[in-house]
């Protein structure tokens, strides 16, 4: 599947304030997503089992913020995924892989003396209690990524700038990486942040508090219920604005449940310094919550990554609010009734014509595998 460029992605002047607002020096370089992270080689197993006992593995790819690119792209939108591998065969897959699927993988540096991360992991479901996952990526060529060896220009040359709170926890150099990106800065992009907290990253404990800091910083944030009270302590998406209040735009995911949705309008003015709003005038908190379709799970990995390409594409399109959230549950199930973390998703028109359904019609609908290739609704939908 590739993608060469935007396909009716047209420019949305009522989306998000800052969406349409760059810094940059070569105008050609612009692109609708930046997204900056890891990307690994991923081993799956060839059958379910221990990892002691599997065989033989398929090798895929895996990164969340590439995962994200590769979705945007394949929905028609113009992506760029900035990233650092080896100069090593798994390197050259990663970026031909990624490269596949429309992105621009052109800025991607490769490094002569650290490797490309690479990882293993068990069949099934993550969350269950015999998934195992064995990471090799200490001392990756990623764990090398700074303001020094990343290109700020190519990073800040799009519309949105997605980025996750996994980058954070590689290295010191790429939290500080993290920390330029979304400080305050004169026309830099939308700054779009999945906090994706992973525990076993953060070995010192310090990552609830500068997760929390990354999140204030940036303008749109993307977290799971049970991520934040796990990670903060927070019940509930209330509790969770009440302790992120400074972004624009906070979605909370809540599973098969839906995703509520907090939207505050700003006019004139900065961004938001620390607790205080410099010379804006805001408005209160919207706050929309909308079910997510019932879905025939297959896998239960890249939803998270999906749910944030189709919320981003939609917003990049100007849609209204219900319509955003409904594009990235849509997105969701793509990924999740798929064995992977990368799906096809469902064509634009296909997507929209399901937001579309008024809300009874959205409360029947239920999507199981090979959906995104139906032909028409009434064919991938099942109502019980």
């Amino acid at each position: 599947m590739t993608a060469t460029g935007p396909r009716n992605a047209p420019d949305a002047p009522d989306a998000t304030h800052a969406v349409n607002a760059v810094n940059v020096v070569d105008v050609v370089d612009v692109v609708d997503v930046v997204t900056l992270g890891e990307s690994m080689v991923a081993f799956q197993p060839s059958r379910p089992g221990r990892l002691a006992d599997v065989p033989s593995f398929d090798r895929g790819i895996g990164g969340a913020e590439s995962n994200v690119a590769c979705a945007l792209a394949a929905a028609g939108h113009t992506a760029r995924w900035i990233g650092r591998v080896g100069a090593d065969g798994f390197g050259d897959h990663l970026v031909e892989t990624i490269g596949s699927y429309g992105v621009d993988v052109s800025r991607v540096r490769r490094d002569p003396d650290r490797p490309t991360g690479v990882y293993f992991r068990t069949a099934g479901d993550r969350s269950g209690d015999a998934h195992e996952v064995a990471y090799y990526r200490a001392g990756s060529a990623a764990s090398a990524m700074s303001v020094d060896t990343v290109g700020l220009d190519a990073v800040r040359a799009g519309r949105v700038l997605h980025l996750t709170g996994i980058t954070a926890a590689l290295s010191a150099d790429c939290l500080g990486l993290l920390r330029e990106l979304t400080a305050a800065r004169p026309g830099r992009p939308l700054v779009s942040f999945d906090v994706n907290h992973r525990p076993r990253l953060w070995t010192d404990g310090d990552g609830p508090r500068i997760l929390r800091e990354l999140a204030r910083g940036a303008d749109l944030v993307f977290v799971g219920e049970d991520e934040a009270a796990d990670v903060w302590g927070l019940d509930g998406p209330d509790a969770v604005r009440a302790a992120i209040p400074e972004p624009e735009v906070l979605v909370v995911k809540q599973g098969a449940h839906g995703a509520t949705l907090f939207h505050r309008d700003r006019v004139h003015g900065d961004r938001v310094h620390g607790d205080r709003v410099h010379g804006d005038r805001v408005q209160e908190d919207s706050v929309l919550h909308v079910p997510a379709p019932r879905v025939d799970v297959v896998a239960a990995v890249g939803a998270g990554d999906a749910f944030a390409a189709g919320f981003l594409s939609a917003t990049l399109r100007g849609l209204p609010a219900r319509d955003r959230l409904r594009h990235g549950h849509l997105t969701a199930a793509a990924a999740l009734t798929v064995p992977g973390d990368l799906a096809v998703p469902p064509t634009r028109d296909h997507a929209d014509r399901l937001a579309a359904l008024d809300d009874t019609a959205w409360g029947r609908l239920r999507l199981g595998p090979g959906w995104t290739q139906a032909p028409a609704a009434p064919e991938e939908v099942r109502t019980p």
